[in-house]
């Protein structure tokens, strides 16, 4: 099997899935794009179809890659309906999916805080893009949110007109900068409306909202986006299952 820097203990589909990632990582496989199929991989490797097949498994169930009945091994690429289900988890009170409409407030780049050093593990100084955005479902504001990513991994951002900051900024971010979101993190807790949340949300202050603190990974598990959303759950659940 080529050789891998993976320590020798890990299971060997677990290796063959680590120099995987890499070659998706090193964009040799663009979105979208098929893979070798598993008996060409294995014979790459020296290994079995099954360790292939396995890690493809592994790898299938971390968003990384999509598997076609017929048609083989596909680098996954991002979508609203992947945004909907995978990263955004408030439902109606029916329980119905569906995807926010975005109001951006402002987008621009600026100095780096402390707490957005820490998040997006960037050096003192650095510079990242701020974007202020209202998210509304069924035409009424839900979602007061401010998100911060490296301006130097999205050079050129700041200075779209706000009007054409997309929605689905990880499906963006992918097709314009070649950055995959593929994990995310994320931390809630009650919080009060501030007189600005009052304001955008159409609330009084005090309100109880609940607050989403959310750390978001390429393939690499780099930081690539932090944000905070404010989120008015009145007529929403926050759903997530868990396997």
């Amino acid at each position: 099997m080529t050789k891998t820097a993976s320590p020798s203990y890990q299971p060997l589909y677990t290796q063959i899935k680590t120099l995987l990632v890499n070659r998706l990582a090193s964009n040799e496989w663009p979105p979208g794009s098929a893979l070798p199929s598993e008996m060409a991989l294995a014979a790459a490797y020296d290994v079995s179809q099954g360790t292939v097949r396995k890690a493809l498994t592994a790898m299938e169930k971390e968003h990384l890659v999509e598997r076609r009945q017929g048609r083989g091994t596909f680098a996954a690429r991002h979508s609203q309906q992947r945004s909907l289900f995978q990263f955004f988890h408030l439902i109606g009170q029916n329980d119905e999916r569906q995807l926010p409409d975005s109001r951006v407030i402002s987008c621009a780049s600026v100095k780096a805080t402390a707490t957005e050093c820490v998040a997006l593990d960037l050096e003192q100084g650095a510079a990242v893009t701020r974007i202020k955005r209202v998210r509304e479902l069924d035409g009424r504001p839900v979602i007061s949110e401010l998100l911060s990513v490296p301006t130097a991994l999205f050079p050129g951002l700041e200075r779209r007109p706000i009007e054409q900051v997309p929605n689905t900024l990880y499906e963006f971010f992918q097709a314009e900068y070649g950055v995959m979101v593929v994990h995310a993190s994320e931390r809630l807790r009650a919080v009060s409306a501030s007189a600005i949340d009052a304001e955008l949300l159409h609330v009084d202050i005090g309100t109880p909202l609940l607050a989403i603190d959310r750390r978001a990974l390429n393939i690499e598990n780099r930081p690539v986006e932090w944000r905070m959303s404010h989120c008015h759950t009145a007529d929403h659940y926050y759903f997530n299952e868990l396997d």
